[in-house]
């Protein structure tokens, strides 16, 4: 790699080393959101919406293919946030 392409490839990283704060920030604020939903739920089972998740995933491949995101990647992403939060609320969730 030419010293040029290094030069530019650093600031690369730095751009998306701010991306990726910025993304933290919205995390936290979407853990939150879930926190609150987790709080209005009643029952272990209603963790757990496959025909919302089916919406949401719908939903963000028809917002990746209209702003020309390869879907897979968007898709990968979402499975695996939905995932993280559905194991977030089973840790956390209390019986009433």
């Amino acid at each position: 790699m030419s010293p040029k392409d290094k030069k530019k490839l650093n600031k690369l990283r730095v751009k998306l080393d701010k991306l990726d704060n910025s993304l933290i920030s919205l995390i936290k604020k979407r853990t939150e959101l879930v926190k609150e939903v987790l709080s209005l739920k009643k029952y272990k089972h209603q963790i757990v919406d496959k025909k919302r998740i089916a919406i949401i995933l719908k939903n963000i491949r028809n917002k990746s293919k209209k702003l020309k995101i390869d879907p897979k990647i968007t898709n990968h992403i979402w499975k695996n946030m939905i995932k993280a939060y559905i194991d977030f609320e089973r840790r956390n969730f209390k019986k009433k």
